[in-house]
């Protein structure tokens, strides 16, 4: 196995770091990632972006910050059984220290491009664009197909690629500068808006923008990958996303009194029949819930307690069947064969599919989820139309840094950050005007935490918008 190639610490550009500040180096390239990451003001926003429940005022329900720091943690306990338990790093010394870093860097990072409002905040996106497909991309400028997928399609997973490669600095074309083992895993669905492919597995959505398509490909020559074939720690990053969402959302419907820890046993029970993983895990949590029957336990400090429990048996069932399928799978990822998700190729594929399900139904689909879900369509179509005006509405369709052509759009426009702006307007960016004016919508958008969205919306409806537009086209 190449995982010389896999694990390759080069970066795109090399280090500017300057030795005199520090006397040694002890991290590996790749453990720096995580910590470029770490640091970075988009971890930070997550914090106040959705995971399941938008808008939520309770401490104790997660976030998007928090639900990728479990992801992290959960990959990178993978990476340590791999390395420690299963002899890799006897075979790939190196391994010994990069494989758990880079797992930890990428659960932290996968969700950093997902916009506001959850998963409803793609969608949301993407039916902007479907609804003015005639006037935004269909308007006889010179976007392919593809160019126009990436917004009709729209992708976080892409987004967080572009995020940590061209937007979070900007003196130079290179992001956080992150290793090319880092970026290569990152990578969920190696290929792009054109290619996409729903009868397999690493084609079923687009992992990158047109815009970063030659990086890349730059970065599939250097890891030893190409189109389809993902990054083998990839399928790894896949499931630990999986286990944490499926397990702990569940464990938050909980705490918001949407169901209870009697309710979700019941539903497994039911839907996973007579699975022996199922009936282990619900049986050990079971029994620690009649123990706790005899404390003097409020119902809600009961149903907390059993779902910790709960919580922690279903995740040592599923991490169990990780590696050992990862390991049995290797030779089949490695050669693009593999057409299957991880735990799905597992022993433990019933307890995560009955836990998708109940989720789905009692969680996902709950009205009072779906009720904020609404406001978070209605705030993001206020502001991408609010935002489209100010890019647009200027003196030289040619030029994106001319001035803009009313006191309104001059204003809307400058509330875009400075950075983005500044990556739309660069001379020397290769992409068609139409599509940079959509990317920085897109860029604008996505990079809004949920509270920030809701307070924009706000205070661009307060500047006159879009009242004072209609008045001045009248």
């Amino acid at each position: 196995m190449p995982w010389a190639q896999w694990l390759n610490p080069r970066r795109r550009r090399p280090s500017q770091t300057s030795p005199a500040l520090f006397h040694t180096e002890a991290r590996a390239e790749i453990e720096r990632d995580y910590d470029r990451v770490l640091f970075s003001s988009p971890v930070r926003r997550m914090a106040d972006k959705t995971q399941v429940f938008p808008l939520d005022h309770s401490d104790s329900v997660r976030t998007r910050l928090t639900h990728s720091h479990e992801v992290a943690n959960l990959a990178r306990s993978v990476g340590i059984d791999l390395v420690f338990n299963h002899g890799l790093a006897a075979h790939v010394p190196a391994a010994l220290r990069e494989v758990p870093a880079l797992l930890a860097t990428i659960g932290l990072a996968h969700d950093l491009g997902n916009p506001p409002f959850g998963h409803q905040g793609e969608e949301a996106i993407a039916r902007w664009f479907h609804r003015h497909r005639s006037t935004v991309l269909d308007d006889g400028t010179t976007l392919t197909e593809g160019m126009k997928q990436d917004f009709l399609a729209f992708e976080g997973n892409a987004q967080t690629l572009r995020l940590l490669t061209k937007l979070q600095l900007i003196n130079d074309d290179f992001g956080l500068n992150l290793t090319v083992a880092t970026l290569a895993a990152l990578i969920k669905y190696p290929a792009p808006s054109d290619a996409v492919d729903r009868t397999q597995v690493t084609r079923k959505k687009y992992g990158f923008f047109q815009s970063e398509r030659a990086l890349v490909e730059e970065v599939w020559a250097q890891c030893n990958l190409k189109a389809g074939v993902r990054h083998p720690l990839t399928w790894i990053l896949e499931a630990c996303d999986d286990i944490a969402y499926s397990v702990l959302d569940a464990e938050d419907a909980v705490k918001k009194g949407l169901l209870s820890f009697s309710d979700i046993i019941a539903f497994l029970r039911h839907a996973a029949g007579d699975d022996p993983i199922v009936a282990q895990v619900c049986e050990a949590a079971q029994l620690e819930h009649r123990r706790y029957r005899h404390e003097n336990l409020s119902p809600g400090e009961l149903n907390d307690i059993s779902m910790q429990t709960f919580r922690i048996r279903a995740i040592g069932a599923l991490m169990q069947a990780v590696a050992d399928t990862f390991l049995r799978q290797l030779p089949a990822i490695a050669d693009g064969s593999f057409n299957q998700e991880l735990i799905e190729a597992s022993p433990a594929h019933a307890l995560l599919n009955a836990l998708k399900a109940c989720n789905w139904v009692h969680v996902y689909r709950h009205q009072s989820v779906l009720k904020v879900e609404l406001t978070g369509f209605e705030v993001i179509h206020g502001l991408m139309d609010a935002f489209w005006y100010a890019i647009t509405d200027r003196a030289d369709p040619g030029d994106p840094a001319s001035a803009r052509n009313t006191p309104l759009s001059s204003y809307l426009y400058r509330l875009i950050s400075e950075n983005y702006r500044r990556v739309f307007e660069a001379v020397d960016n290769p992409m068609p005007i139409r599509y940079r004016e959509a990317q920085l919508l897109t860029d604008m958008i996505s990079g809004m935490t949920d509270s920030f969205a809701v307070r924009s919306w706000t205070q661009i409806q307060a500047a006159g918008f879009p009242a004072q537009v209609h008045r001045t086209q009248n």
